[in-house]
């Protein structure tokens, strides 16, 4: 079976890609730069690719079919903006973090979604992080595309179930990663998670995550799903009836 994994050539996405090819996966690594030195020492795979090109994260899931049957999907590339978003706002660095955040997680899914359904059903794990579940003063762009992550896989799970494919989310808290590697003397004796932390986690959701769980990680504490309050309906109403989308 194949695992592909975007944002693998370093950090969690490398952390991870290591669980799953040790789980006996043939791991097609997806990143914007080759990752051919671990991809062989996984004995997988290296492709490139702009993770924000719909095209060309077609054609990653298409270079992943042509290896074998794809099982699994780990949307995980992710970037900071260097901007609050409130205060200043640089329109190219706002769609290069949407565009890598949240397109990239849309178009995998999409792409993903038929060749898991050929392969018989399979699992998707997107990264979105703590910023996804709470506020994150100081960054509220990469605040806003990991709630936009963590929406999306939770919208997205009743419509997968039916077809053998569940989505989570994966929510790490600050980790030691190359993503805060500027702004890691500003955390102080702050405890920070490892990138093997948080494959800790992606391993737990694969082996026993519902549909549309989203995980918290943080250090010290199991990873679980986020237990997310039910929103008020209108007083004395019944749940409402779900949509369905004409094509």
């Amino acid at each position: 079976m194949v695992a592909l994994v975007t944002g693998g050539a370093s950090g969690i996405g490398a952390a991870a890609a290591r669980r799953l090819a040790a789980a006996g996966e043939h791991v097609l690594i997806v990143d914007r730069a080759p990752a051919e030195e671990l991809a062989r020492e996984l004995g997988g795979s290296s492709h490139v690719a702009d993770v924000t090109d719909p095209e060309a994260v077609a054609a990653a899931v298409a270079a992943a079919e042509e290896i074998g049957p794809l099982r699994t999907v780990l949307l995980n590339a992710g970037i900071t903006s260097g901007q609050s978003g409130v205060e200043d706002l640089d329109l190219a660095g706002y769609r290069a973090i949407m565009g890598v955040n949240v397109d990239h997680v849309v178009f995998g899914t999409a792409a993903a979604v038929p060749a898991l359904t050929r392969a018989g059903g399979g699992r998707i794990v997107a990264t979105a992080s703590l910023a996804g579940l709470v506020g994150m003063p100081g960054d509220a762009l990469y605040t806003a595309s990991k709630h936009a992550v963590v929406g999306y896989v939770r919208s997205a799970a009743a419509a997968l179930a039916p077809r053998g494919i569940t989505i989570n989310a994966v929510c790490p808290g600050f980790a030691d990663t190359p993503l805060i590697v500027e702004q890691k003397a500003q955390f102080g004796d702050f405890p920070l998670l490892t990138a093997e932390d948080v494959a800790d986690a992606i391993e737990a959701i694969l082996e026993r995550g519902e549909p549309g769980e989203c995980w918290f990680v943080q250090p010290g504490r199991d990873p679980a799903p986020y237990g997310f309050r039910g929103v008020p309906g209108p007083k004395g109403s019944a749940a409402p009836p779900p949509l369905t989308w004409e094509h």
